[in-house]
């Protein structure tokens, strides 16, 4: 056992010894107040004192000893050197692997051209949209619409199949949506692009009453509906209000050419010129 061990040790005893010893003086303090004579109650109460504060005198002891008991007693005994192993390194010998085969550098094509990303811009109104304008109503700023809802048969707002996905050949869409606190008569526009290039568009009065359901459409030849991501935006004045999309799949069908009659020209007869022959005369012979 080290010193270290050893004080804690007898830290841990002199502990124990005074929480024992100041239980016998409580309980000689206690049993002297049963006592009727009053000599040995006196001398009761003196021991009961006498063990309590043999007790305080333990427990000052195994405090003072926790605390310096182990400083001091390294001042008398002090520790002897401990050999440290340090440990060393040993090398172990490697396989070098020598080359077989050597590669021969080869071309690598570096594009010229490096795809950068690029941010979307919020929807707007082409200028050339917004001059179609007819409405002279101030829309109403609260107007509010839900997310628009793609499919290909609208004529029941209550019963419709709506998906964002779809299949060529088609001639018609339809984006559904609800709406409220709209404006009669305020300028809306429908803005229908794909890939990012506006193939349809509608902006007319809104026609509708304040609150309930609302479309947008476009149809088309099925040869004009090519597929990629469609992308719906709506609008109230100039205010954007939600944008919908949809993926288009499939190749369109191609446009059957209509042939148109063309004028033929007719030959015509030139006439051309004849040589006529003109008379000579004949001299006569005289007798």
């Amino acid at each position: 056992m080290d010193i270290r061990a050893g004080i804690i040790a007898a830290v841990a005893l002199l502990f124990l010894g005074a929480l024992w010893i100041f239980r016998s003086g409580v309980r000689a303090l206690q049993s002297a107040r049963r006592l009727t004579f009053y000599r040995i109650k006196r001398q009761r109460v003196r021991g009961g004192w006498i063990t309590l504060l043999i007790g305080f005198l333990l427990l000052g002891t195994s405090v003072v000893l926790a605390l310096y008991g182990e400083s001091t007693a390294y001042q008398y005994f002090p520790p002897s050197p401990t050999v440290t192993l340090t440990p060393t390194i040993t090398l172990s010998p490697t396989i070098t692997l020598s080359p077989t085969i050597t590669l021969s550098p080869t071309i690598t094509n570096t594009p010229s051209t490096t795809d950068t990303a690029t941010i979307t811009p919020t929807p707007f109104i082409p200028p050339a949209i917004e001059v179609l304008f007819e409405s002279q109503i101030t829309p109403n700023a609260g107007a509010i619409f839900s997310q628009l809802q793609f499919t290909l048969n609208c004529a029941n707002f209550n019963e419709f199949t709506a998906a964002t996905v779809f299949r060529n050949p088609i001639t018609y869409m339809c984006g559904v949506f609800t709406y409220d606190q709209m404006t009669p008569g305020a300028q809306w526009t429908a803005l229908w692009y794909r890939e990012g290039k506006l193939v349809h568009y509608e902006t007319i009065p809104w026609d509708g009453e304040t609150g309930g359901f609302g479309y947008t459409e476009w149809e088309a030849p099925a040869s004009e509906w090519l597929p990629g991501t469609y992308e719906v935006q709506v609008f109230v004045g100039l205010e954007w209000k939600v944008v919908g999309q949809f993926i288009l799949e499939g190749d369109a069908p191609t446009a059957i050419p209509t042939t148109t009659p063309s004028l033929t020209p007719t030959p015509t007869h030139t006439p051309t010129t004849t040589n006529t022959p003109t008379p000579t005369r004949t001299p006569s012979t005289t007798q």
